[in-house]
């Protein structure tokens, strides 16, 4: 294997996956059925069907990475309004059918084949809150592959340090987040951002994305799978 291999990735969303793969050693290229994205998305961006782009394309890749719709399989599905697609097996299907080694992220409680769980304590997302607090970020998400991959280290909670998150619908009060909703504290967004270590998104992109920092150690996993077959 010569030069920088190519990965494509599939719901990029505003490319926090991305960023990680690139930073592994990807050309990366995405692709979204929603074109707003590429206002955002750092890398190549094509607007699309992402299961019909693979089936066309798939096979001019090294790698392939697809993140589909996670609202269906969330923790607070029962908040959503909207029908929400369920497309991880289609997904799945699509990508063996190119014999590329992949990687299918999503939320937990999807319906993932053996996958690995990786957690923002593995890779010390932390930062400070606009008044000093120390905060950690946990974002628990689950990645299913060809390929084996191995974690970080496992999670490491420290339930000394507030946790924080980066999603919608989440209260920005710490009490009121702890004793009224009880759910999930979201700090300010340029605190959000610095937890999830990216500074080009908007709240929304944040909400879906995955940490850099994950793609990151699965991508250089990936490209060790690579050099092995080459």
């Amino acid at each position: 294997m010569s030069g920088r291999p190519r990965l494509l990735d599939l719901f990029c969303c505003e490319g926090g996956a991305a960023a990680g793969y690139a930073r592994a050693g990807f050309d990366v290229v995405g692709v979204d059925l929603d074109p707003r994205f590429a206002k955002r998305y750092p890398f190549e961006f094509h607007a699309g069907d992402a299961i019909e782009f693979v089936k066309a394309h798939g096979h001019e890749f090294d790698a392939i990475h697809a993140s589909p719709p996670c609202q269906a399989y969330s923790i607070t599905k029962h908040t959503h309004s909207n029908t929400h697609p369920m497309l991880i097996d289609a997904t799945r299907d699509a990508l063996i059918a190119t014999g590329r080694p992949y990687v299918i992220e999503n939320v937990v409680g999807a319906p993932l084949v053996n996958p690995l769980m990786l957690c923002g304590s593995e890779f010390d997302l932390t930062t400070t809150d606009t008044d000093g607090l120390p905060l950690r970020l946990e974002r628990h998400r689950l990645f299913e592959s060809n390929i084996f991959l191995l974690g970080n280290g496992g999670c490491r909670h420290d339930k000394r340090v507030q946790v924080a998150g980066a999603y919608g619908g989440g209260s920005s009060d710490r009490r009121h987040a702890k004793e009224v909703r009880r759910g999930g504290y979201t700090p300010a967004k340029e605190v959000r951002a610095a937890l999830l270590g990216i500074d080009w998104m908007t709240l929304h992109g944040m909400s879906q994305s995955v940490p850099p920092a994950y793609t990151a150690h699965v991508g250089a996993q990936l490209l060790d799978h690579l050099r092995s077959v080459a």
